[in-house]
């Protein structure tokens, strides 16, 4: 079987570019793209765990599921550990800010499920202990296939190295709640390849994570996205004209941008079953802006493919910033080009005034856009802030044609489903 690059010639596609002329137009604070306020006082899902990447189950064209009326997230979660000597101050008192910055490297996956899609009860681990290759279970997309109940987790497996992986199992249900069953053999997909995109070895600090299969609408095939970097030695990428874009005079000067080299990356699967798949160019490249394009995911509406990825603060390049927070763009097609939403990618930001307050987000079909509360001011100076780890009030917005404007504001952790299948 030929490869796509066979096919195509030297590449399926010309990656698009999100410049440092789009970047410079984002702007923090107007109300058409920020989150509103998440008050000090949300309730928490649990207090025996954190949460932060929701993936809610769906089918490979986006859609939210339920399953016999129960809806189903999972999510990456660490236990709390209020009473561990390691996160005891010399006052004697629990330091939750510490125990939640060293989450990362306890992360599991876990599922949770409702009748009402808020209100969630914890389910469990959705894989035994040990049945993960790695040390870390990262974010990826929980599938369900059929009417049997057959679920592919796509997620990442971290350290070492990072390979995007599934493991398949199945959701059993009763009157009184959701099970997962199976889900014990961890199937490895692929890694980076150093001459599309960055390996550790090139960049100790790459990021390769994220999976998020669909089946494009257009050809039908199956295709994944997933975050990624531009191969190349870290600090031997090139900002030149291209990544610059039209910027006005006094911008030219880029500084030390050239380590930042965020990129959506894009599959596509040999096979039916998603089990064998090959890798194609990026969809879109950063480089000279920023340095993560996470959990990138699609919304298709009105025949044209919506992009959106999640990015920070503290990864934009020099000159230019934006706050944390989802961004977008746009294409009539699905290798592009792509344009930047709103004219500068940015399409739900938190407020200025509590600039960690969600992160983390997934914009469904529907509008309805979910994340996570990372921590949240106490005090009008903002030096007290109170710790998370637990779902954001869902938001919804408006996409018209290249632009987005928020709408509405729900419940937390409000994720309803599109349709529900009765299992078999």
């Amino acid at each position: 079987m030929k490869s796509n690059t066979e096919k195509f010639g030297k590449a399926p596609h010309q990656p698009s570019l999100w410049t440092r002329a789009d970047a410079l137009k984002v702007h923090a604070d107007d109300p058409t793209t920020t989150q509103p306020l998440v008050s000090a006082d949300f309730p928490v899902l649990s207090n025996e765990v954190f949460i932060w990447d929701t993936m809610p189950l769906r089918d490979l064209d986006g859609n939210i599921t339920s399953v016999d009326g129960w809806s189903v997230i999972f999510t990456l979660t660490a236990d709390r550990h209020p009473s561990d000597p390691q996160y005891i101050d010399e006052n004697g008192n629990y330091d939750i800010t510490r125990d939640w910055n060293d989450r990362h490297g306890r992360a599991k996956m876990y599922y949770w499920f409702s009748r009402t899609g808020k209100d969630w009860k914890l389910g469990g681990r959705v894989m035994a202990e040990g049945v993960s290759p790695t040390a870390r279970e990262w974010a990826g997309t929980p599938i369900l296939l059929n009417e049997q109940g057959d679920v592919d987790l796509y997620y990442t497996a971290v350290t070492p190295g990072a390979t995007i992986v599934k493991v398949r199992g199945r959701v059993v249900t009763t009157e009184h709640g959701v099970s997962m069953v199976g889900f014990e053999k961890v199937k490895p997909l692929f890694e980076a390849d150093g001459k599309m995109y960055q390996t550790e070895a090139q960049n100790p600090f790459w990021g390769f994570r994220d999976p998020w299969p669909f089946r494009d609408p257009n050809d039908g095939k199956l295709y994944m996205l997933f975050e990624g970097n531009v191969a190349g030695e870290r600090g031997s990428h090139k900002v030149g004209k291209a990544e610059i874009g039209d910027v006005p005079p006094g911008y030219e000067d880029v500084g030390n941008s050239r380590f930042q080299t965020a990129c959506v990356g894009i599959a596509v699967a040999r096979d039916e079953d998603g089990d064998d798949w090959e890798m194609l160019p990026p969809l879109l490249t950063a480089v000279g802006v920023n340095d993560q394009t996470e959990r990138p995911h699609f919304v298709f509406q009105d025949g044209k493919y919506y992009l959106f990825t999640i990015s920070h603060t503290f990864t934009y390049a020099d000159g230019v910033t934006g706050p944390d927070g989802v961004y977008g763009f746009v294409a009539d097609s699905l290798f592009g080009p792509y344009v930047p939403l709103n004219g500068s990618g940015l399409v739900l930001g938190n407020p200025s005034s509590q600039p960690f307050q969600t992160y983390s987000h997934c914009v469904m079909p529907n509008g309805l856009v979910t994340s996570f509360i990372d921590s949240v001011p106490t005090d009008e100076s903002g030096t007290q802030i109170r710790i998370g780890g637990t779902e954001a009030p869902t938001v919804e917005i408006k996409i018209k044609g290249q632009q987005t404007f928020v709408v509405a504001e729900y419940d937390y952790g409000y994720i309803p489903p599109m349709l529900d299948v009765t299992l078999e």
